[in-house]
């Protein structure tokens, strides 16, 4: 089966979060599975950097409100970085070659034509599947969260146009809460039919929705596991498109995310300072010492060390945080956080960082090396998320043998099992909360506390986690069944 993923970041080359994870891992899994699978990125520096063996496709003739001054060309070769994907890359340079973050600019203020930009790289996916490649063309268009929702969209419009069905399409929601929404005067920049922007289509109080396109218009859905696929179907999560996700409820799956094994494995990762598994953990016991001595913390194996990996936005719960972290440090406790967002939560981590030097550290900021030294050399991270999709930092602390503490929500819930009396001996890998209140998060940890006096009891926890399998194998599996039924090849799970 011949599939096009198309995405706006990727993993090693361009990463704002979760979304590039998934978008480097999940071809090569799929290739083991027999699928014929490309990419379709955005030309952002660091993509055209990495782009090997490179030939142009063609030029593109996009319609006037999808082009910029310069003529955008797609290119064809293979990402060195990404294990040789075969990639197609927009090379548009008025869109993609800026100052800045691929969404927006130094400031963090969005570039105000977002709409454009990755209205192209929608465009382009249809294209493709027009035949744009005349040596290749996708069976499945399989596009990933906002950037990429206007493919189906213009898919869906090619296909009335000329009358006939092109390829299947895939749209997968990492985080409904970023939807893509642009003023409804922009819609006449994007080129499809005036009867697709309205409520059976991408109109959304009177917005244009690059998400909404996605979800109405193409043939499947998912997102990114199984609880979170539920809750978006709610008030509380939908997002305002709970209605139209429970209307395609058939057409809705949770797949959960995997880690790469290849990246993320404490038995050969080379940004370690030693490496360990789950029958020997004196590496461990070495990235620790290493880590509190490069954090500035009192290097000591006997107090636990607790850390978070994170945006710093209200979504992480990290608010909750600050609120627990005095009691934390009282008993014995030491923190590390790597992140950065929200001012005044940078403000309050700094605040108890200066108060105590010795127990708590912080790295604004975000560095990948240093992403898994952190996990590798804590005993805990924490992800109490008022809400998550699926989650990546709790799946590397389980691989890494850093027990998660995490609130019982999306695929936080689907990844870690809780340890009490009753579970230590069948499936405890982790804390978990229910209530998104500092009280929940203080009882949580109380309960890790007490199992980290019982250190034997502690190591069956810390080895039953790391033996917990979230590779990517199931999860393409899963995606390629998503596929064959998008494209009528199956009926049933």
């Amino acid at each position: 089966m011949r599939v096009l993923q198309v995405c706006a970041e990727i993993f090693p080359l361009l990463k704002t979060g979760g979304l590039a994870d998934v978008a480097g891992a999940l071809p090569a899994a799929l290739a083991q599975q027999g699928v014929d699978v490309r990419v379709l990125l955005p030309g952002f520096d660091a993509i055209l950097a990495d782009l090997t063996e490179v030939a142009e496709v063609a030029t593109l003739s996009a319609p006037a409100g999808l082009q910029g001054r310069v003529a955008a060309r797609l290119l064809y070769g293979r990402l060195a970085s990404c294990a040789g994907v075969v990639a197609y890359v927009i090379d548009a340079p008025d869109f993609y070659h800026r100052q800045g973050g691929p969404y927006a600019d130094a400031a963090q203020r969005p570039w105000g034509d977002n709409h454009r930009r990755f209205g192209l790289l929608g465009w382009v996916a249809a294209q493709l599947a027009q035949g744009l490649d005349s040596y290749w063309h996708p069976e499945v268009v399989h596009a990933h969260d906002w950037h990429a929702g206007l493919a189906s969209a213009y898919l869906r419009a090619a296909e009335r146009a000329l009358g006939r069905k092109l390829a299947s399409s895939v749209y997968t929601v990492h985080n409904l809460a970023y939807q893509g929404l642009f003023p409804s005067g922009q819609f006449s920049d994007l080129a499809l039919p005036e009867d697709f922007f309205g409520v059976h289509g991408l109109e959304f109080h009177g917005r244009v929705s690059f998400m909404k396109a996605g979800l109405y218009f193409a043939d499947q859905i998912t997102t990114v596991s199984p609880s979170y696929a539920r809750e978006i179907q709610g008030g509380e999560q939908g997002c305002g498109l709970d209605g139209l996700l429970r209307d395609r409820r058939d057409q809705l799956h949770g797949i959960l995310n995997g880690v790469d094994p290849a990246v993320w494995h404490p038995g050969h990762d080379k940004l370690l300072p030693a490496r360990f598994n789950q029958g020997r953990f004196t590496g461990k016991a070495q990235c620790k010492a290493d880590l509190q001595t490069q954090l500035g913390l009192a290097v000591d194996a006997n107090l636990p060390l607790a850390c978070v990996v994170s945006r710093l936005t209200s979504q992480k719960g990290l608010h909750l945080v600050t609120q627990v972290l005095p009691s934390w440090l009282e008993r014995g406790g030491q923190f590390a956080l790597l992140g950065s967002g929200d001012a005044e939560l940078e403000a309050a981590f700094r605040a108890l960082a200066q108060k105590h030097p010795q127990a708590v550290a912080l790295h604004i900021g975000y560095d990948e090396a240093f992403a898994h030294r952190l996990i590798a050399g804590s005993d805990l991270i924490w992800v109490p998320s008022h809400y998550e999709p699926c989650g990546l930092t709790q799946l590397y602390g389980l691989a890494y043998g850093t027990l998660p503490v995490v609130r019982r929500v999306g695929g936080l819930a689907d990844t870690v099992h809780d340890t009490r009396l009753e579970t230590i001996d069948t499936d405890a890998t982790g804390f978990v909360f229910d209530d998104f209140h500092p009280a929940a998060l203080h009882h949580a940890l109380n309960k890790a506390l007490a199992l980290w006096t019982r250190r034997s009891d502690w190591r069956r926890v810390q080895r039953r986690a790391m033996q917990q399998d979230h590779t990517w194998d199931g999860a393409a599996k899963r995606y390629l069944w998503v596929y064959r039924w998008a494209a009528g090849l199956t009926s049933s799970s």
